[in-house]
């Protein structure tokens, strides 16, 4: 992600910003609601013959149930779990209908994505068609969107990618995003009222900077220069869940640095993942904060899947974990750069697991 840094201070679109407020003061509560969203979607399911829909994904049943979900898409904002599922997204805004794949980053014309995401006004954004959608800049978004592509092929591909940098209540559905490439030294749009320069960015999938209430749902996310998702400077209220995770080396950091302290207050829900072939590292690398990853599958990665360090809390459970055959990348949690006088010391507890677990261990670092 670009931005300039002034003073000690972050500064974006000439104002000055503290990282976003949000988390929770017992993060175990938000734990124990989505084990009981799980085991009522469990039950629902082993009673599938009493029930017309059930598919073990408390996410899903809420809104795949109804088979007219097209007419009230807006139910979708009702269906988060974990520590995201405060985002409400554009709920209270008005269905805006992306038409044109083009890109200006400058003068966004109406009818593109970029057009729709800088607006101050609360939108759910869909797509008219199937598109490929490759950004010449950075996709700035505003606070209280959702970009929904359920209903298309939509491929954020080839360019930069999505940065959510200081704001609050985004939700991202049902997108392809791939190959991004750094981009920056240019000037980008941020608001109808604010374009400003932009140092160069990493090439992240999706960059998240100091928001809260975010929640990326149902994509796919593969092949970009640097994260697929990264989570950073005193972000937190975060979901990441249903997502299909491909082909890359640094998947999922959460948390700047070791030392940068507000980082401490970031809590993230890892659910229902895919963390598929071709991946290496990152699934996720957590810092300081709350991490409870829950119900995902790793399947042959490189070198490991979870990683930590600066004192996390990372909460797995119900996860299943296929290790490669390279004896030497079989570790499933690594302490990253951290000595053995440090991690002697962590604990590691056992939790009543969910009733679809199939890993039972809460790993607190």
């Amino acid at each position: 992600m670009g931005f300039i840094a002034g003073g000690g201070r972050i500064v974006a679109d000439s104002r000055v910003y503290e990282p976003a407020i949000g988390a929770v003061d017992d993060p175990e509560k938000v734990v124990y609601d989505v084990h009981k969203a799980i085991n009522a979607s469990t039950a629902r399911r082993r009673l599938g013959f009493l029930s017309s829909c059930g598919t073990g994904n408390p996410i899903d049943d809420c809104w795949r149930c109804n088979h007219n979900w097209q007419e009230n898409r807006k139910r979708l904002a009702e269906c988060g779990i974990g520590f995201g599922s405060k985002a409400v997204g554009g709920h209270d805004g008005a269905l805006y209908v992306v038409t044109d794949p083009g890109d200006d980053p400058v003068n966004p014309p109406q009818g593109t994505l970029r057009h729709a995401v800088i607006q101050v006004e609360p939108l759910w954004i869909v797509f008219q068609r199937d598109m490929v959608i490759s950004l010449k800049q950075e996709l700035i978004m505003n606070s209280f969107k959702t970009i929904d592509g359920r209903g298309a092929n939509v491929h954020i591909a080839n360019g930069a990618c999505i940065t959510i940098q200081f704001i609050t209540n985004v939700i991202i559905h049902g997108l392809h995003i791939h190959d991004c490439k750094p981009t920056g030294n240019a000037m980008v749009r941020s608001s109808p009222s604010h374009v400003g320069w932009r140092t160069m960015a990493d090439g992240d999938a999706v960059s998240i900077f100091g928001s809260s209430h975010i929640w990326v749902d149902h994509c796919s996310l593969s092949n970009c220069a640097d994260g697929l998702v990264d989570a950073i400077m005193g972000s937190t209220a975060i979901t990441i869940s249903n997502n299909y995770f491909t082909h890359h080396n640094e998947v999922m950091l959460l948390g700047h640095s070791d030392s940068y302290e507000k980082d401490k207050a970031m809590q993230v829900t890892i659910a229902f993942n895919h963390f598929g072939e071709g991946l290496i590292q990152r699934m996720p690398r957590c810092r300081n904060g709350y991490f409870h990853v829950v119900n995902n599958d790793y399947t042959l990665w490189e070198m490991y899947a979870i990683g930590g360090s600066a004192d996390p809390t990372i909460n797995s459970q119900g996860n299943r974990y296929l290790a490669p055959t390279n004896p030497f990348a079989k570790e499933v949690t690594k302490r990253v750069n951290t000595d053995q006088s440090l991690w002697k010391s962590w604990i590691k507890s056992s939790v009543r697991p969910t009733s679809s677990s199939s890993n039972r261990e809460c790993e607190r670092y």
